[in-house]
């Protein structure tokens, strides 16, 4: 394989270990607000924070942590004869079927890039892409000061705790992000195992 594949796959793989390793300690998190959550509603006012926030570290947990889940290969499948077939051509059959991975990622991506842009009160009137370009390019050369300039009415949640919505959308386009990422480096991975070499 030429070595600007094998750069990616590995950049790609360690950058998704390291994630999915520090998102798998978010289930602690999940379970601690929980627990809060039960006992606050059992001895005390219930707390209005708890229900949206495990929400938000749920699908922080299941989108960081599913790349890694990609990586090591222990994601869910139908495996009524795919685990019968021979490694060859079980990554001739990956091969294939991971563009339908890769269209889906791509649109959901383009989706989570355009509701990101709306929580963070994107105009009307203005592209998702020359909204991000204006407000990075806003940040660098006005700070962000200049960044809060170009940002609009952002996005809250309609519940009675009414958290901003943007960090959790932008948790959820970057594991989107590293998703695609790793479903093409899984890709590179298939064509070595069938020319015979190992990745």
């Amino acid at each position: 394989m030429p070595r600007i594949i094998v750069s990616y796959v590995r950049i790609v793989e360690a950058v998704n270990y390291r994630i999915g390793r520090m998102a798998m300690y978010l289930i602690f998190v999940l379970m601690a607000v929980l627990i809060w959550s039960s006992i606050s509603k059992t001895f005390f006012a219930p707390a209005l924070w708890t229900l949206e926030t495990a929400q938000f570290v749920m699908v922080a947990y299941y989108l960081l942590g599913g790349p890694y889940s990609m990586q090591l290969n222990s994601h869910v499948r139908m495996d009524l004869v795919y685990g019968s077939w021979s490694i060859k051509t079980k990554a001739w059959v990956d091969a294939f079927t991971i563009f339908g991975l890769i269209f889906y990622l791509v649109i959901l991506l383009q989706g989570a890039l355009g509701s990101t842009a709306y929580s963070l009160g994107q105009p009307y009137n203005v592209g998702v892409y020359e909204f991000y370009g204006d407000l990075v390019t806003a940040f660098f050369t006005g700070g962000p000061n200049a960044a809060s300039e170009v940002l609009g009415h952002m996005e809250r949640s309609a519940t009675s705790f009414r958290p901003y919505l943007w960090p959790i959308k932008s948790i959820a386009t970057l594991g989107i992000f590293l998703m695609l990422l790793q479903a093409i480096a899984v890709f590179f991975k298939d064509v070595a195992t069938i020319r015979g070499e190992d990745l």
